[in-house]
């Protein structure tokens, strides 16, 4: 009783506007439901899959032996550009170039470490020769030990009084260096021994 009164459907019919309707395009309805933005968006994209894995993976390797071809060539022309993360740095450039113009004890150390190891090997029923190698064992370790510290202390100095600072992991830097045979030293020696390379 309180709602509101049913139009008559003729009037309601008469009332609405007529619209012709196109024959070719059916009843008029859409095939189908209008897709969201989102999904036309991601059709339009590309995948980030590549489809072709033999082509993706032959890339992938060009790059990596492109990246490894850059890092030997800076391993043998000191390009801190394309070296690795723990030699980059002024600090550390410095640190390679004061070791590698010193002559160093140290680099020889696993050399003569191995010597004794063979002839402790040899002569293992005498033991006289294994108490003498023992001995000259320590001796080679008191004389490295010593020369790092000397070696370290002086670069410390060099390096504050050139930087007026200290970074960090650089005084190990050049003591791993200096325990290392020359030839096989990473980045390649860029100075001579006795060469001066202060600029």
């Amino acid at each position: 009783m309180f709602g509101r009164k049913k139009e008559d459907p003729q009037s309601q019919a008469s009332a609405e506007p007529t619209q012709p309707v196109d024959p070719t395009a059916g009843d008029g309805r859409k095939s189908g439901p209008t897709p969201k933005r989102s999904a036309q968006q991601s059709q339009r994209q590309r995948p980030l899959v590549p489809t072709d894995r033999k082509l993706a993976k032959e890339q992938e390797r060009k790059r990596r032996m492109e990246a490894q071809e850059r890092l030997r060539l800076a391993n043998e022309t000191g390009d801190e550009r394309y070296l690795l993360p723990r030699d980059q740095g002024p600090q550390k450039r410095y640190a390679r170039n004061f070791v590698d113009s010193r002559w160093m004890f140290s680099e020889f150390m696993m050399f003569m470490i191995f010597g004794f190891l063979i002839a402790s090997l040899i002569f293992g029923n005498n033991l006289v020769v294994q108490v003498n190698i023992q001995f000259a064992l320590w001796i080679v370790l008191a004389i490295v030990i010593l020369e790092l510290i000397v070696t370290t202390i002086m670069l410390k100095k060099r390096l504050i009084a050139k930087y007026g600072s200290l970074d960090r992991g650089v005084r190990m830097y050049a003591a791993m260096r200096a325990m290392q045979f020359r030839k096989l030293r990473l980045p390649k020696p860029q100075v001579k021994r006795g060469e001066s390379f202060e600029s």
